[in-house]
């Protein structure tokens, strides 16, 4: 049980490098505060999902495996094992049972319908395909059913839509924790009013649950749906627990949470707030402290400190401490880093340690290599997981790509980190880039009503895809219309014959499908392409003539330069 996601993230980062043979599996809780108005994500609630579906099927497994989770997310009630267990579907290719049953299980297991899959837990249909993001996978699926049978199941990549891998079989979770039928909204309208009494008509919730309608927030009322919850710890009885440091401390401060914002919505009820919201009391969503305890007190627990604790029977002390920080080293003027992480590692080696050195990405490994190689310090080795470093030589330095904080050693190991050595990344929001030539690279990244530039016919408007009978079969076409009402349809295969209209504009001329100027224009903007290229190429000529003093920069000096960038690069700083 780890403090905060970000905890749990990089001990999954850590336990892939130190114990590849571990199954990890991750737990978190919802990304949303107690009593709010907004539901959690459902990429979240997928994986939730994901992970409650597994482990009621971990009986009779022979590999090692660890289940990660937050204090927030072990504190939170859960549907029982049996909904989950029950509410999997499992489809392979040759299965008879029709697209239509797979839609009705996807919309009452939580999927949502889009216009294009790009996000876990969406969905898309055309014609006799079926696009689908499942929870757990990397990347969606593509089911292609021919009749009620269903052909065959591909990966596909989101952003080109082109089909990648085969796969034999897939079993499908839901990616909500309650489903909307007709016995569940039975069982929330009997709750809600035996909970809160009669309702009001200015009661929204009550009124889109009771017309089988999902509402904003409405999983924050979770146990009205289901006849039993259920906790993490019941799904993995007898498992032992680890409590990493604090988390005792993040437990009472999440139970204040809790606490302060119940009784914030109970002073709004009374206030008269609308639209209302009736908040259930917390132990019907969450374990109370007693709870809590108990549960510790159950289990075979070990818990984790940083610190140095009197020696005992139950204590086991893995003697390692905080590695070497090269700040000092940094804030010195004169002095060089990398000269001094040479220095240290070779120390280290002379006391008889194997070494790691552990960097963020690919590219800062092979970055480090080179400078420790320029200072003097060479048998480095990348490794992709600590068995391979051990069964390396110890004079040997290994390279990992691993994301650690800060360094550490032990009586026969040390493991120095990017951050020690270079200080802080500061790493900024990456913002997705679409490259130019692949600017459409899908049909339905289109809105109707949108301008769009066909290679032949010019400036048409988008209007939608149609499903057309052709040779028997349909078939998916993007319908484009031009001026006087006339209509052209695309075979989406050829959809990278279109590019959007660069204009906002909206009131633009419509081209004539099979008319002139289209063809005039594109003639005279050629003609004016070959004059710029003629621009281009005589300042070009001119340039390869003129002699100006290169500047050289020493190999080494900029590798040490580049490491040292604190930024992630821009796109066009790693060009």
């Amino acid at each position: 049980i780890c403090r905060d996601g970000q905890r749990m993230a990089a001990l999954t980062r850590a336990l892939a490098f130190f114990g590849p043979d571990i199954a990890v599996l991750e737990f978190p809780a919802w990304d949303c505060l107690p009593y709010d108005r907004v539901s959690p994500n459902a990429s979240v609630v997928a994986q939730r999902m994901t992970a409650l579906s597994r482990l009621t099927r971990v009986k009779g497994r022979d590999r090692p495996s660890v289940l990660l989770t937050t204090v927030n997310a072990a504190l939170q009630r859960v549907p029982a094992r049996e909904f989950v267990a029950t509410h999997a579907l499992s489809v392979a290719p040759g299965n008879v049972l029709g697209m239509h049953g797979v839609i009705e299980w996807l919309e009452l297991n939580g999927f949502t319908r889009a216009s294009t899959v790009r996000e876990p837990g969406e969905y898309a249909v055309r014609g006799g395909i079926l696009d689908l993001f499942p929870p757990g996978l990397d990347m969606p699926v593509r089911f292609d059913f021919f009749g009620d049978a269903l052909e065959s199941i591909r990966s596909f990549d989101p952003q080109t839509q082109r089909s990648e891998l085969s796969l034999r079989g897939l079993d499908l979770v839901p990616v909500a924790e309650f489903q909307l039928v007709t016995e569940t909204i039975r069982r929330f309208r009997t709750g809600y009013v035996a909970e809160f009494g009669a309702t009001a008509p200015d009661d929204l919730l009550y009124e889109a649950v009771s017309e089988g309608r999902r509402h904003p927030g409405m999983e924050h009322w979770l146990p009205l749906f289901h006849d039993q919850m259920e906790t993490v710890f019941d799904y993995l009885p007898g498992t032992p627990l680890a409590l990493e440091h604090l988390d005792e401390d993040a437990a009472r401060e999440r139970f204040t949470q809790i606490g302060d914002y119940y009784d914030a919505r109970r002073e709004a009820l009374k206030d008269g707030m609308t639209p209302p919201y009736k908040p259930l009391p917390p132990t019907r969503l969450y374990l109370s402290e007693t709870e809590w305890k108990q549960r510790l007190d159950a289990s075979a627990l070990a818990r984790l400190t940083p610190f140095a604790v009197p020696a005992a029977a139950d204590v086991i002390d893995v003697a390692a401490r905080a590695g070497h920080n090269f700040a000092a080293e940094r804030a010195e003027p004169n002095a060089n880093v990398f000269e001094a992480l040479s220095k240290h590692v070779l120390g280290l080696q002379a006391a008889g340690k194997r070494v790691a050195i552990a960097l963020w990405s690919e590219g800062a490994r092979e970055r480090m290599s080179h400078v420790l190689a320029d200072h003097q310090l060479h048998n480095l080795t990348p490794v992709g997981a600590w068995p391979q470093a051990l069964a390396l030589p110890k004079p040997t330095v290994a390279l990992a790509v691993l994301g650690i904080e800060s360094g550490f050693e032990t009586e026969d190991a040390a493991i120095v980190s990017e951050q020690d050595i270079l200080g802080d990344r500061l790493v900024r929001p990456r913002r997705a880039m679409r490259r130019a030539d692949n600017f459409i690279a899908e049909a339905t990244s289109l809105a109707s009503g949108d301008l769009v530039v066909h290679v032949d016919h010019g400036i048409g408007r988008f209007v939608g895809l149609q499903a057309i009978e052709a040779a028997g079969a349909p078939h998916d076409c993007l319908e484009i219309h031009y001026a006087e009402s006339a209509k052209l349809f695309l075979p989406v295969e050829n959809v990278d014959l279109l590019s959007r209209y660069g204009s906002e504009q909206t009131n633009v001329e419509l081209d004539r499908l099979g008319g002139g100027n289209w063809q005039a224009r594109k003639a005279r903007m050629k003609s004016r392409i070959r004059e710029i290229a003629g621009e281009l190429i005589k300042i070009a000529a001119e340039r390869q003539l003129r002699e100006a003093p290169r500047l050289t920069v020493e190999h080494g000096v900029y590798d040490e330069f580049c490491a040292g960038f604190p930024y992630d690069e821009t796109d066009d700083q790693r060009a």
